[in-house]
């Protein structure tokens, strides 16, 4: 079977699929759910964005790839969006200030280069980001839950500063982590990364390939931003006043605080900053916890060889492996010259390289900096804090609407004037057909043989009548 040349019934079928994975692995327009799941305790959070349910829409569309391999206008759709997806999550992560939140982020942008992989023909190469991903974002999220830990309960970035040495394990293995998915040579994300950029460069997808090295970029940045913020630097001495401070403590702020709360109470009247005093009791991650950590760690390193490119001397034995697995041959297996696959390596190499670099100018170096250039571009950095505006227009477009008409149409008068009219129509109606026939069984005899005899005279009558 040939692929279509217009967009038809298996065009149709696939793009609806696909549309079921952008819910499921949180692509545009249907990636607003993702990082409000990271308010679950942190090891769920791990679990949730590093290799289990989140990626189901990635292995989904791989496991599918006969059919999709024949609708190659669906799979350019999967790689415009996500390619726009890992762009958009990218940006926003630049600004959010809870750690939790930035990693969440990172997880939609990194989801993006699995569709990206999906839609250029790359499947191998998306299942071996996903492979990868889950050992490094496992790591960073646990390493989150470990500094949540220890600041008893604090999420905000900048509470944090001047923990690299009080926290050593937690510190290193959450730095192989960020290098790992920034890219850099040698750690496992620069592998399945630099093979999902090679192979959509080698079909031809110039755009997309740019896109891809600029998310790349901004990974690096983001995280680097993280690192820097939590770990370097000294800690803020006054406790920044929330944007919001109405709103309720998020349930996982108490899980998470609750765990600590022998360690550092919070602060009388805050809803989750920790304690004045817990500097001074600062504890790295316990073993059972650093254990994991150290473990991932290890992971995020060499988990990558496995699919060690030719190029590099070894035989991509992750895609062989997988290769009976999508029933095809990825259309831009045949292009690959392993020239071009080095000069790629190195450009991606040295994006990673800027990206930590400009973290390190602006989050490390010169904070000032940073400062001076939210407030130049106030416009596109409120943009960015709020996320878009995603999601008020969600609010605005779907949820407002909804709540009023299930106010208005479906309570007020479906339910309270139809469905409870009907019943309570009902008990009235017989109420008073009951108290007519109450009136009607006096107990009197006279009474009795009178409308019997009536009955008689009327029935006689009809008949006589006619």
């Amino acid at each position: 079977m040939s692929p279509e040349t217009g967009f038809g019934t298996i065009s149709t079928i696939t793009l609806l699929l696909f549309v079921g994975a952008t819910g499921k692995s949180a692509q545009i327009p249907l990636y607003v759910w993702l990082p409000d799941a990271m308010e679950g305790p942190t090891p769920v959070s791990a679990l949730i964005h590093a290799a289990t349910m989140v990626t189901a829409g990635v292995y989904m569309i791989g496991r599918n790839a006969v059919l999709f391999s024949h609708a190659p206008q669906t799979l350019l759709i999967v790689a415009v969006i996500g390619t726009a997806t890992a762009l958009m999550a990218g940006t926003i992560g630049l600004v959010q200030n809870d750690i939790k939140r930035v990693l969440a982020y990172s997880t939609v942008s990194q989801l993006g280069y699995m569709f990206l992989a999906m839609g250029v023909g790359a499947y191998a190469a998306g299942i071996f980001h996903l492979y990868t991903h889950a050992f490094f974002k496992a790591l960073l999220f646990l390493g989150s839950g470990a500094v949540i830990h220890a600041l008893g309960g604090e999420q905000d970035l900048r509470r944090m500063g001047g923990l690299k040495s009080e926290l050593p394990i937690t510190y290193w293995t959450f730095l192989i982590g960020s290098i790992a998915i920034a890219g850099v040579p040698g750690l496992a994300g620069f592998f399945s990364k630099d093979e999902i950029l090679f192979r959509t460069f080698a079909g031809g997808h110039m755009v997309l390939w740019v896109v891809g090295m600029l998310t790349s970029l901004l990974t690096a940045i983001y995280m680097f931003r993280l690192v820097f913020l939590a770990f370097h630097g000294s800690r803020a001495p006054e406790p920044v006043t929330p944007a919001h401070p109405e709103e309720e403590e998020p349930a996982a702020h108490a899980v998470d605080r609750a765990a600590t709360a022998t360690h550092t109470p919070p602060l009388p009247g805050s809803a989750h900053q920790p304690h004045p005093a817990h500097h001074a009791h600062l504890h790295d991650a316990p073993p059972a916890m650093a254990l994991a950590l150290v473990v991932l760690a290890v992971g995020s390193v060499v988990a990558g060889y496995v699919g060690l490119p030719a190029a590099l001397g070894g035989g991509d034995w992750f895609a062989r492996f997988l290769e009976p697995a999508f029933g095809v041959h990825a259309a831009d297996e045949a292009v690959a010259e392993h020239g071009l696959e080095l000069t790629l390596m190195v450009v991606s190499s040295l994006v990673a390289v800027i990206g930590i670099a400009i973290a390190a100018y602006f989050f490390l170096k010169n904070r000032a900096a940073a400062d001076r250039v939210a407030e130049q571009f106030a416009g596109p950095h409120r943009l960015l804090e709020h996320k878009y505006y995603v999601d008020e227009i969600y609010d605005a477009a779907v949820v407002q609407p909804i709540r009023i008409t299930s106010e208005t149409a479906l309570w007020k008068l479906i339910d309270i004037r139809i469905i409870d009219g009907a019943v309570n129509g009902v008990a009235e109606t017989v109420g008073g057909a009951s108290e007519l026939l109450r009136r009607i069984q006096t107990g009197s005899v006279r009474a009795y043989a009178a409308s019997l005899f009536l009955g008689v005279v009327l029935i006689l009558g009809y008949y006589l009548w006619l």
